[in-house]
């Protein structure tokens, strides 16, 4: 039994964080990898053998033998790994400029303060729920990692007053700061969002720099679609039903009207830029999903 058990990883919003890290741990064992993730495997097995994740080539297989070639996970696998060397570019690029501070926004799972290099000085915040970084925090000392600058994490939910627990642990608002949203704002409601992007601006100095993935209204699967269906069947998840599109402004709208100058990378355009072909339901949908870096 995973000593883990009491920690609900394995449902909901929890089981996605797990899946995102079961997409690194395969990306990392590809041939073709565009990114290394040593320690996403390692959450995948603390969670329990019981948890319905892939996290072999072999796990793979098995999945494209039940649901076809452009199964669901082999079409997610390559998206997580796609989309995480975009934002593992977005942090060197934000470090050749100059900026040392770095948030990132319900870390879930995330390693980059373990598995990327940061400079002398560098200042890496983690905002989670508590059992999250706990669970990760955990794991990475059994495994003996150690992180690769100062990273604090901050156990506080988005939906409270981040910003006063973000200040408490260290943060300073007049240095430029580069700011990451992998995964989240499809999870969010609209007030939410708006709220999340009003706190952002309030705590960014000239010079910082925002990253955040963008999923366009027509890249929410059908809940008849195979993509859903899959997610029922291999993890209970209705992933149509988790994601919130209603009265959400557009982003790019958004950001620009607050001053920062933003640029649209699109996941197929990604894709051709490192010849990485996506299949399954997130290749239908790379012309609908976008990565957004912006700069003030």
């Amino acid at each position: 039994m995973s000593r883990f058990e009491q920690w609900d990883i394995v449902t909901g919003i929890g089981l996605t964080a797990l899946s995102v890290a079961a997409g690194r741990a395969l990306e990392t064992q590809r041939p073709d990898s565009l990114m290394s993730d040593p320690y996403a495997d390692a959450f995948v097995a603390a969670a329990g053998p019981g948890v319905p994740v892939p996290r072999r080539p072999e796990d793979l297989r098995e999945m494209e033998a039940r649901f076809g070639a452009d199964s669901l996970w082999t079409s997610l696998s390559g998206y997580v790994g796609l989309r995480s060397r975009f934002f593992d570019d977005y942090f060197a690029e934000a470090i050749s400029a100059g900026v040392t501070q770095v948030v990132l926004l319900a870390a879930g799972l995330d390693t980059r303060a373990f598995r990327l290099d940061w400079p002398d000085g560098c200042d890496l915040f983690e905002i989670d729920q508590s059992k999250v970084l706990e669970f990760k925090g955990a794991v990475l000392a059994d495994r003996g990692a150690g992180p690769r600058c100062d990273r604090r994490a901050v156990a506080v939910d988005l939906r409270e007053d981040w910003p006063a627990a973000l200040l408490a642990a260290g943060f300073r608002p007049e240095r430029p700061t580069a700011w990451l949203a992998e995964g989240l704002l499809p999870y969010l409601p609209a007030d939410v969002e708006r709220q999340l992007f009003d706190r952002i601006g309030e705590l960014s100095a000239s010079g910082s720099r925002l990253a955040v993935e963008h999923l366009e209204e027509q890249a929410k699967p059908a809940p008849d679609s195979g993509m859903v269906q899959q997610g029922k069947a291999t993890l209970g998840l209705d992933i149509a039903g988790m994601w919130h599109t209603e009265g959400k402004e557009d982003p790019v709208r958004r950001l620009t009207r607050d001053g920062w100058t933003v640029r649209v990378t699109l996941a197929s355009q990604a894709a051709d830029a490192h010849q990485r072909k996506l299949v399954g339901a997130m290749g239908d949908a790379a012309d609908h999903l976008a990565f957004l870096t912006a700069h003030r």
